[in-house]
């Protein structure tokens, strides 16, 4: 895989980035939206593929891109398919400062150090080349607006966006009411950014405990829960910290 081409899970954080305060919205969903995104992305690169509810590791060529080739190496090592849910809700410190550490070195963001309570040293983002951000959310403004089935990438953007309740920070307010209900409508149009996007819900919502039983239904809410103990699945681990990741990140 080039590194040309944005990830999803770049995209998904350059969307939550709030760029007047550099904080981002939903903190807490959006690292489950993260480890969500992983999975679309190794999917579109053909490494992974959905096996009902579970995730298959069908091709353990690595892709080049060494964030999503640790969390395809150990979906490799657990030697059979493993539930989204379990995969999702597992722990993953560090994933989010890692992927706005990348999003640095690439020049997108800025690090803005500060203090909170004047005490607490905290690091705020800010976006510097908003032509990006503008774009991404052009996509999603587009799909929304047009009714045309997007293409793979933007659906499953769009359904994990919603998933991790970006629909109120990307459109505010009673106006924004129908904006939000077409973006949750996005899921249907990519299977695996659903079965993600459904599986990031669960986790919120304390249901990864058991499997579904039935389709997935696309008017499902996202909503606070608690993560499921049961069968917690491995993640990315914490990355070492240098440079700009060993700074607090403040929500």
């Amino acid at each position: 895989m080039g590194r040309s081409r944005r990830t999803i899970p770049e995209e998904l954080l350059l969307l939550a980035l709030d760029p007047t305060t550099g904080t981002t919205a939903q903190p807490q969903s959006l690292d489950l939206g993260l480890a969500g995104a992983q999975l679309v992305e190794l999917a579109l690169a053909g490494r992974i593929a959905p096996d009902g509810d579970r995730i298959a590791v069908v091709v353990p060529r690595p892709t080049g891109d060494p964030t999503l080739d640790c969390a395809l190496e150990l979906l490799r090592r657990r030697g059979a398919p493993v539930r989204a849910v379990h995969w999702i809700g597992g722990p993953r410190l560090g994933l989010r400062q890692t992927y706005l550490s990348h999003l640095e070195r690439c020049g997108m963001v800025a690090a803005v150090a500060g203090q909170m309570c004047g005490v607490l040293p905290t690091t705020r983002y800010q976006a510097t080349d908003t032509e990006i951000s503008r774009e991404i959310r052009a996509r999603l403004d587009s799909a929304i607006r047009t009714g045309v089935p997007p293409d793979p990438r933007t659906a499953a953007l769009a359904a994990l966006a919603h998933a991790v309740g970006l629909g109120k920070h990307l459109y505010p307010g009673n106006e924004g009411r129908s904006s939000r209900s077409r973006l949750r409508d996005l899921i249907r149009h990519d299977p695996m950014g659903g079965l993600v996007a459904h599986a990031v819900m669960d986790v919120q919502n304390g249901a990864a405990a058991q499997p579904r039983r039935g389709p997935a239904t696309a008017g499902r809410p996202a909503g606070p829960g608690v993560r499921t103990a049961a069968e917690p699945a491995r993640g990315v681990p914490m990355q070492p910290h240098h440079g700009s990741m060993a700074r607090a990140v403040a929500h």
